[in-house]
């Protein structure tokens, strides 16, 4: 989704840092293979994620939602270089595709897969975060929240992928539409909570930076 004109969209591109040779494969790979290829973050935002992760220098990164490894390899690049990157989903079929390219990057070591459901993952890890980036299922994004910001290191951020939602969140709610009703809670939980500070940012689909207190 774009909230620029077509045109001043393609000049942002054109004159932010590339997309590294690996990712555009593993684009490739996903386009030709995976269902749901719209699912990628794509060469700008994976940029995005790069440059926050470089800024924050992170020892843990927690990632719910991995799909081809995507967002995992740009979080990567920003990594101590003792960090480690935890990524969960629940997608069986994807874990191969995921490590294939794990293991082409120079992070393969430092990345750790988990399969299976967050809500049931998060709290068996004896750890905290100092980047958490949130890209799964929307009507769980309340309870990741919930799960995760005790975990979450002081001037630790978390990183909420798709809060625009395709702009549902600025229409009249259809309240069978789960997704968007979880959506518009959780942008509201992450405004009104006194734990974070928060800004969002209009990136494609919508990226909110929040930063624990």
């Amino acid at each position: 989704m774009h909230f620029l004109p077509e045109k001043l969209d393609e000049y942002v591109v054109a004159h932010s840092q590339e997309e590294p040779e690996l990712l555009q494969q593993l684009t490739r790979e996903t386009y030709q293979k995976i269902l749901q290829p719209i699912m990628l973050s794509g060469p700008y935002q994976g940029r995005v994620l790069s440059m926050i992760s470089k800024l924050i220098r992170p020892k843990t990164v927690l990632e719910l939602g991995t799909f081809t490894g995507y967002a995992t390899l740009c979080l990567a690049e920003g990594l101590q270089d003792d960090g480690e990157i935890h990524t969960i989903d629940v997608n069986e079929e994807l874990v191969d595709f995921q490590r294939k390219y794990f293991n082409k990057s120079s992070f393969g070591n430092q990345i750790h897969q988990h399969l299976g459901s967050a809500i049931e993952i998060i709290p068996k890890l004896d750890l905290n975060f100092d980047l958490v980036f949130i890209d799964a299922d929307k009507p769980n994004y309340v309870k990741y929240f919930h799960l995760i910001i005790d975990k979450l290191n002081p001037g630790g951020i978390i990183l909420s992928d798709n809060v625009l939602w395709h702009g549902k969140v600025i229409e009249p709610l259809d309240e069978k539409d789960l997704s968007t009703k979880a959506v518009l809670e959780f942008n509201t939980l992450l405004k009104n909570d006194k734990r974070i500070e928060t800004v969002v940012l209009p990136i494609r689909d919508g990226l909110t930076i929040s930063r624990k207190i």
